[in-house]
């Protein structure tokens, strides 16, 4: 029997909306990990939602694949899951390449920002983007707004369980 894999979802949230969205692709990708294997050449699956804060270089070398979820602060991804990767970043560089990541952007305008600083990690750390950056965007510009609770839309969440169960299914399936 193969080896379980594991996919690691990393996620950090200020407002409730990023763990919204890591929650629902966790929870897709976990469904997915419980179906019958189609063949005996299926890998079982093991899905971790580690908090950015609890987050370290031994979870993402004990990974074979990763989704990154964070809200965008001032532009950019937020501080701790930008902390995270400056703890983990040396100590797995050249050992992790070639494996699947996406990410998870909570954005109040774009959400490109974070995107681009999280593609950038990835890239030197040489991971294989496997699906576009899904970001949500709350609208949120006053200051009332952007520091209320969220609340993601159904429709949005669905699209965070779509990629989810996407990732598991393609470690599983061994396609990445």
């Amino acid at each position: 029997m193969p080896h379980t894999r594991t996919l690691l979802i990393v996620w950090h949230s200020m407002t409730g909306g990023t763990r919204q969205m890591a929650e629902a692709a966790a929870a897709a990708a976990r469904l997915e990990a419980e179906e019958p294997a189609p063949d005996a050449a299926t890998w079982p699956l093991q899905v971790r939602l580690v908090h950015a804060r609890e987050a370290g270089p031994a979870d993402v070398l004990a990974a074979d694949g990763y989704l990154f979820a964070t809200p965008e602060n001032l532009a950019a991804m937020s501080g701790l899951l930008k902390d995270f990767f400056d703890r983990s970043y040396y100590a797995v560089l050249d050992h992790v390449a070639g494996r699947p990541y996406a990410s998870l952007v909570c954005a109040g305008s774009d959400g490109q920002g974070a995107a681009r600083q999280i593609a950038r990690i990835a890239t030197g750390w040489r991971l294989a983007q496997v699906a576009e950056p899904l970001i949500v965007c709350t609208r949120a510009q006053t200051t009332a707004q952007i520091l209320a609770p969220k609340h993601i839309a159904p429709d949005e969440l669905l699209r965070c369980q779509d990629l989810g169960a996407a990732l598991a299914a393609g470690l599983r399936l061994g396609v990445f």
